[in-house]
């Protein structure tokens, strides 16, 4: 059974006790830097940083709304190869997940890393939380804090989360080497550090932290967000179904594209070093641009908008997480994310695969198993 312990909350404040104790880890001779969401001077973003000096936990803010980047390739460009020194990463769930898979596909590894899970509060996106946050001060992730906790969504009734996370049924992790209890604890007196893996037990022990259970609250509390999430999901999957239903449908859905390809950079799986449409293969001739135009009467401008959506789903509907990041990219708002997650679901779905669920499960059509979709193959 994983070993509990609980961090005794000061004066109420969440955050100023999270810093406590990831200042106690810097302070450590085996944790070289930490990787954590931070605020920058200016007040206004939070973006993953890499700390080295334990005074500076004072930016940390894992728990305000805001998730401009997925640190999955961060923490992938911290590991790849060895460092000199160990790297403890403080992520959020869905981070969490598109590492895993970035470590199955050869991106990553989890030697010199502890990896620590919070319990996700959900986010804004982009434009959402630079309104909500204006000079921001820690009363308000406080705030903010409070109010999931507590039970509600959103920030306001005009300010929902985004949609990736309002529709997302992983709010905790499972494949952290610690992970951080909020949901369902009385975080006004205490929160949880729980151990998920071995490496995570050897390091709990031996911080100077009281055993402690786990609440008979938590499970229910968490139970009822996911299928809150997933009621939300399903809905979403409904609307998408109906709306890229044809290859009509599907060129509406798409018709602002620009070709920014936005969506891949921001990807947390998307890893080719070189990407298929930034090559000579879709620079194509003036002649030819104009031979399409006369052959169908008028192409849109820019080509090759169908055919790269497509070419990225095949490829990533493996590995999508439903982070979100594509559609905080987008820059005309085309809800990418939801096209994305509802393919993504249904393709793990048939290969009984979720992306990032474990280190040990092989990434669908990596290996052969006799089994497999016997009804296709023809085997008897």
């Amino acid at each position: 059974m994983p070993d509990t312990v609980k961090i005794e909350v000061t004066d109420q404040n969440i955050l100023e006790t999270l810093r406590g104790f990831f200042k106690s880890l810097l302070e450590r001779d085996d944790i070289t830097a930490l990787l954590a969401p931070c605020r920058l001077p200016g007040k206004t973003m939070v973006m993953p940083t890499l700390i080295s000096v334990a005074d500076q936990v004072n930016m940390l803010d894992p728990l305000t709304p805001a998730f401009p980047v997925n640190s999955a390739k961060m923490v992938s460009r911290l590991t790849r190869k060895p460092s000199g020194g160990t790297v403890a990463a403080l992520m959020r769930p869905c981070e969490i997940r598109a590492f895993i898979e970035l470590v199955k596909l050869k991106q990553g590894r989890t030697e010199d890393l502890i990896l620590i899970g919070i319990d996700c509060l959900g986010a804004l996106g982009n434009r959402d939380y630079l309104q909500w946050a204006g000079e921001h001060s820690d009363d308000m992730t406080q705030q903010y804090a409070g109010r999931v906790l507590s039970g509600k969504s959103g920030i306001t009734p005009e300010m929902a989360l985004s949609q990736a996370c309002q529709a997302c049924e992983f709010p905790v992790t499972e494949s952290a080497d610690i992970n951080i209890g909020l949901y369902g604890v009385d975080t006004s007196r205490e929160i949880l550090a729980q151990s998920l893996t071995e490496k995570g037990d050897l390091l709990l022990k031996t911080l100077d932290f009281s055993a402690s259970e786990i609440p008979a609250a938590r499970k229910k509390d968490i139970e009822v967000r996911i299928s809150e999430n997933a009621a939300f999901r399903d809905e979403m999957f409904a609307q998408i179904d109906e709306q890229i239903d044809s290859q009509e449908k599907l060129g509406t859905f798409l018709n602002s594209c620009v070709n920014c390809y936005n969506c891949r950079v921001a990807c947390p799986v998307c890893y080719c070093r070189e990407c298929v449409f930034v090559t000579d293969v879709f620079d194509h001739e003036p002649s030819q641009y104009l031979r399409w135009s006369q052959r169908n009467g008028a192409i849109k401008m820019p080509t090759d908008t169908m055919l790269y959506h497509i070419t990225r789903l095949t490829h990533m509907s493996t590995a999508c997480v439903g982070c979100g990041q594509c559609t905080n990219a987008c820059p005309n708002d085309i809800p990418v994310m939801a096209l994305f997650r509802t393919v993504a679901h249904r393709t793990q779905e048939a290969f009984d695969y979720q992306a990032g669920r474990s280190l040990t499960e092989n990434p669908p059509m990596s290996e052969f198993k006799e089994e497999e979709f016997e009804e296709i193959v023809g085997i008897n």
